[in-house]
C-alpha cells in the first residue's frame, strides 16, 4: 500500500488534530508515545504522520513532501500557498483582528501606521477600504507596539482577547475567522485522489457530528 503522508502542526493544535484522523480510522500508535520522534508510520493503515512547525505545514504540502496537512487559515491568507484547500476542520478557532489603545480615534489626514506579522493579510484589508498605511513587520509582542507609540493599531490573531484586555488595547475591527484547514498537494491530489477524498470525506463526517 502506498503511504499517504501527513503533515501535522507541532503543539497543541496539533495534538486534537491527530485525535480527530485517529477516530477517522488513520491512527499511527508509535506517536503517543514518550520520545522525540519527529516521523511515525502505520504501514498497516498505510499513514505517515510527521510534526512540523505550524507555520511550515504549508510549504511541506505545497512542494510535495507532504501529500495532506493541516494549516491555519491565517498562514493560507498570508502566504498563499498553491495547494487545494479541502476541509474546515473547524478546530483552533480565533479571529484575526485590528485592535489599538481603548482610547484610539482613526484621522483619515494622515498614514496609518500597521504593525503586524501578516502585512499580506493587513495590506489586502485597508487596501479595501482604501486606507493608505504604513507597515511596520514584527515577529513577537505585537502588543507593545501601539502601547510603546511605535504604531496606531495592530493587526493580530485574537483568541479569546484576554492579552489585548491586559495591555490596555482592545478588538477594533475583525478581518477574517481563523481555524485549521485540511490541504492538500496539487500532484498528490491527482494521483492520490481515492486515498485524499476518502480522508477528507471521513474527517468532514467527523467535524460535522462535532459541529451538531
Amino acid at each position: 500500500m502506498e503511504m499517504l503522508n501527513i503533515a501535522l502542526p507541532k503543539g497543541r493544535l496539533g495534538e486534537q488534530v491527530y485525535r480527530l484522523f485517529e477516530a477517522a480510522g488513520y491512527e499511527c500508535p508509535s506517536i503517543r508515545g514518550e520520545n522525540r520522534r519527529l516521523i511515525f508510520e502505520n504501514e498497516e493503515r498505510g499513514v505517515r504522520y510527521f510534526w512540523v512547525k505550524p507555520s511550515d505545514v504549508a510549504i511541506y504540502v505545497e512542494r510535495g513532501a507532504a501529500d495532506v496537512g493541516v494549516a491555519g487559515k491565517d498562514i493560507l491568507l498570508e502566504y498563499q500557498p498553491d495547494v487545494y484547500e479541502l476541509l474546515d476542520l473547524g478546530m483552533g478557532r480565533c479571529r484575526m483582528c485590528v485592535a489599538a489603545k481603548k482610547t484610539f480615534r482613526d484621522s483619515m489626514d494622515r498614514t496609518l501606521r500597521v504593525a503586524t506579522k501578516f502585512p499580506r493579510i493587513a495590506k489586502a484589508y485597508y487596501s479595501s477600504l482604501s486606507r493608505e498605511i504604513d507597515i511596520i513587520k514584527l515577529h513577537g509582542s505585537i502588543e507593545l507596539a501601539p502601547i510603546l507609540g511605535l504604531s496606531d493599531v495592530i493587526v493580530d490573531i485574537v483568541e479569546t482577547g484576554k492579552t489585548l484586555l491586559e495591555n490596555d488595547l482592545e478588538p477594533k475591527d475583525t478581518i477574517v475567522p481563523i481555524s485549521a484547514r485540511l490541504i492538500a498537494n496539487k500532484v498528490s491530489y491527482k494521483f492520490k485522489y481515492e486515498e485524499v477524498t476518502a480522508l477528507c470525506r471521513c474527517l468532514d463526517g467527523l467535524c460535522r457530528e462535532q459541529d451538531q
